[in-house]
């Protein structure tokens, strides 16, 4: 399998904060690389230099008056330089690009958690970047009272996480709407079980989409 020549894949991780997609995506990279999959590991916002740069300014505690429509325009700029130098380059090469975070955060932030609307956030990523929806999205279904218990508790010093109950609420409801709208690009995976069943899970799915072998 090594040295094989493949199509390159675009798949996303998302779910609310603490969710435990992050520590998810790491073991699938790593259940990946050991079977010869070629795999670039990027995040958002983030991933590139000048996306990493934006991702300061955007999870800055120091910003709170940042407006939601600043807000969302920061994240599809930090977008617009990832996926070009990043992420597009990488599937045209045969790359297994798989990134923690992507449009569907937008949805589900500043969709539904800032209020912007989901019509707005997809006319923003439409208008910035083409054909640049991910091939599969796998999200992470815990809802955020659980989250945070998992996580130990609310990061204080990021401007997102420390918005409120209320706010990650309605980003779980965003990303409800998300999986409804593109039923089939979006996967949730139900995570109330064990790190190593929902681990189990992914590989499942990602195996029946024809992803991996």
């Amino acid at each position: 399998m090594r040295g094989v020549m493949r199509k390159g894949k675009f798949i996303t991780f998302e779910g609310c904060d603490g969710c435990g997609k992050t520590s998810q995506m790491r073991m699938l990279i790593e259940y990946l690389r050991e079977r010869g999959y070629d795999v670039l590991s990027t995040r958002e916002p983030g991933g590139a230099e000048v996306s990493e740069k934006i991702r300061t300014i955007i999870l800055d505690s120091a910003y709170d008056a940042m407006h939601p429509v600043a807000e969302s325009l920061l994240y599809a700029a930090s977008r617009v330089q990832h996926y070009n130098e990043l992420i597009r380059p990488a599937v045209a090469a045969g790359k297994l690009v798989i990134c923690d975070r992507y449009i569907d955060s937008s949805l589900a932030y500043q969709g539904s958690g800032r209020g912007l609307g989901y019509k707005f956030v997809l006319m923003l990523f439409k208008m910035t970047l083409k054909n640049a929806m991910p091939d599969l999205t796998i999200f992470i279904d815990v809802k955020p009272s659980v989250a945070f218990k998992r996580k130990g508790g609310v990061d204080e010093n990021d401007r997102i996480e420390s918005a409120g109950a209320d706010f990650h609420n309605k980003v779980y409801e965003g990303y409800m709407y998300a999986a409804k709208k593109f039923p089939k690009r979006v996967a949730v995976i139900d995570a109330s079980g064990t790190k190593f069943e929902t681990r189990d899970k992914i590989r499942k799915l990602l195996k029946n989409r024809g992803i991996i072998n």
